[in-house]
């Protein structure tokens, strides 16, 4: 069982971080999580703080796409996406604990 996440951003350097590392933080084998990233064209520091976070982690896949809208940026990331489950983390949320994933799979697995 596998998890697709995807996150539309623009211009959200203050929250992006966050938002990354809740996924990364996830106590999950990290071949079962992908991290999909549509940036509509952010003017400020996001893609620079998303970049290094993906040098890092090659789970994270980031495209842009100037001037998407954030229903085209999704319905893009759904397209793109090649696990077993889809969720949506918008940029400036973020997972509240560790386990919220593998919590998730748990309840899957059981019912």
């Amino acid at each position: 069982m596998s998890f697709s996440i995807i996150t539309t951003v623009l211009n959200n350097e203050h929250f992006i971080k966050d938002c990354l590392l809740s996924i990364q933080n996830q106590r999950i084998k990290k071949n079962e999580i992908e991290h999909i990233i549509i940036d509509a064209g952010s003017s400020d520091k996001t893609l620079e703080i998303i970049q290094k976070f993906k040098k890092r982690n090659n789970n994270i896949k980031l495209f842009i796409k100037k001037k998407f809208s954030i229903y085209k940026a999704i319905n893009f990331g759904i397209k793109k996406s090649k696990k077993n489950y889809i969720g949506i983390l918008h940029s400036d949320d973020f997972f509240f604990d560790k386990n919220v994933l593998s919590f998730v799979k748990k309840q899957f697995i059981k019912n």
